[in-house]
């Protein structure tokens, strides 16, 4: 089975061609950080007519890339949610209308189905069950995962996700979008533990988390000191350290009250090298093992998209006419295969 994936659910434009027995055979994303980084942020309006835009050349490109055409292609999957709505329904009409046209199936993916099942891109998958740590600018959430749509949310963000924690501190401290990159980076230059940030709820039973609080204490911070750079990457670094340790605090909570040694973990925050190494030593403590897609599939993609998607039409789960988005979308809601 060979299928097309669309991702569109905020402001990247993600094209993949999937097959079940080659692996990925084309991947083209195009990125609108230039298109929002005047406006320190994403503007939903921008998001979506820049997608309108892209799509379609990217599937071209990705065709020419594969080698392939539509006439080879057996399902197309495309993200219904969540996300910005606008964008969602560039990609849902799109897609839809595609499958429509060319006579075969169509699915809709859930966004954040589509970074849980990323590692399974790479050559050394996990196996069923696991803990998920989903980590990105719009979610926070521990999910246990007993098999694809078998979704038990454990915890998540009461407030901002870590993610936009890391957005909104970068700007703050007065760095360009996208901030949260370069945060990380700024944070290299730090001096550990000049300054000292909350771990928020890690005092408090359960796995929820809250980054707002975090947020503030780095934003008084910021005020009451030099605005040097040495002030600010030392604030990044502080800050950084903060995030991390909540994280990995929650995740090995998380790991001992279920007692499964895997765990994944998926979304743009999981590509912060510092997270990374933490979590493998955590791991290696504790016998098990982490697992991540490579640093390309952590932000949105299509290729996770594409996978998620065969999963379920190979399952005979497809999209009926109708071209619905779904900007709030709760994961434990999915249908199980």
């Amino acid at each position: 089975m060979r299928i097309l994936g669309i991702e569109s659910s905020c402001d990247e434009t993600g094209i993949a061609i999937y097959d079940d027995e080659q692996g990925l055979l084309a991947h083209q994303l195009y990125s609108q950080v230039k298109v929002h980084a005047d406006y320190g942020g994403v503007v939903p309006e921008l998001a979506s007519r820049d997608h309108v835009r892209k799509t379609l050349p990217l599937i071209d490109a990705a065709f020419a890339q594969a080698g392939c055409g539509p006439e080879d292609i057996d399902g197309i999957a495309y993200t219904a949610g969540p996300g910005l709505v606008g964008a969602l329904l560039v990609g849902t009409s799109i897609g839809r209308s595609l499958a429509y046209g060319w006579n075969i199936p169509a699915v809709a993916v859930h966004h954040m189905e589509g970074h849980l099942l990323a590692p399974m891109l790479e050559e050394n998958v996990p196996e069923f069950p696991f803990i998920a740590l989903l980590v990105s600018g719009g979610h926070t959430m521990m999910v246990k995962v007993a098999g694809i749509g078998q979704y038990e949310v454990l915890g998540e963000s009461v407030d901002d996700a870590a993610g936009e924690a890391f957005d909104k501190t970068a700007k703050l401290l007065g760095l360009d979008y996208p901030g949260g990159p370069r945060l990380a980076k700024l944070a290299e230059q730090g001096v550990p533990k000049r300054f000292i940030f909350p771990r928020p709820m890690t005092d408090k039973p359960g796995l929820d988390f809250s980054f707002s609080g975090l947020k503030t204490a780095a934003a008084i911070t910021i005020r009451n000191n030099d605005d040097d750079q040495q002030t600010k990457a030392d604030i990044a670094h502080a800050f950084q350290t903060a995030v991390i340790d909540t994280l990995v605090i929650k995740c090995k909570r998380a790991l001992k009250q279920t007692g499964i040694n895997r765990l994944v973990i998926a979304g743009g925050v999981s590509a912060n090298v510092q997270l990374r190494a933490q979590l493998e030593r955590v791991m290696q403590g504790m016998q098990g093992q982490v697992y991540y897609p490579r640093t390309e599939f952590c932000t949105d993609n299509g290729a996770m998209i594409a996978y998620a998607g065969m999963q379920r039409l190979k399952a005979g789960q497809f999209a009926s006419l109708d071209m619905k988005t779904k900007p709030r979308w709760p994961i434990d809601s999915l249908e199980a295969i």
